[in-house]
């Protein structure tokens, strides 16, 4: 039977610190607009408190997620167990893009490691907090992370990773706007 929580209990906490993948969902307003659902890894989520997490967003080939919270700010993380007991936990809340010149990124960006492509940091700030069961989930086997990501953000280097974010990350799928420092660059 699921429960639900005001915040991250401490069994929460450690629950999430054992998983390797989560989820990320959004939405625009639109009913037209495409929902979006992004699977994230590379020990990039941080718990800010009880009821504040963190995820280092990666330069991808959209943004989806940055142009929903910039319009709406609604976001729901997911964890799921692979490994060891069933479990499923949602974390429903608000969200926010911290972009790289915005004077909370740099202690944000200091709370993960190193490496070249990070995009933004998205910070959540959480309303609900909701476990269940996972009985569903099948049973898989952690190997390692994968290393094509930062491999590509090396090869490209900083000013090809800018290049390809005004390219790829100016705008959502939905005509949203996304990254704001393309926004900003293109309206100069």
């Amino acid at each position: 039977m699921g429960k639900t929580y005001d915040e991250l209990t401490d069994a929460h906490q450690a629950f999430i610190a054992a998983q390797h993948v989560f989820f990320v969902a959004t939405a625009p307003r639109s009913d037209a607009g495409h929902v979006n659902l992004s699977p994230k890894g590379l020990a990039t989520f941080a718990i800010l408190s009880p009821r504040s997490v963190a995820y280092l967003d990666y330069v991808g080939s959209g943004a989806e997620t940055i142009a929903h919270l910039r319009e709406n700010g609604r976001i729901t993380i997911l964890f799921c167990a692979f490994e060891g007991p069933p479990k499923i936990l949602r974390l429903y809340g608000r969200g926010r893009v911290v972009e790289p010149g915005n004077s909370e990124f740099a202690a944000l960006r200091g709370r993960f490691p190193e490496g070249n492509g990070v995009r933004s940091v998205i910070v959540a700030d959480l309303s609900r907090v909701a476990d269940s069961c996972g009985f569903g989930v099948p049973l898989m086997t952690y190997t390692k992370d994968r290393t094509q990501l930062p491999d590509w953000a090396d090869r490209k280097g900083e000013d090809g990773v800018r290049a390809y974010q005004r390219d790829k990350n100016a705008r959502s799928i939905d005509g949203l706007p996304a990254l704001a420092w393309v926004d900003a660059d293109t309206t100069r």
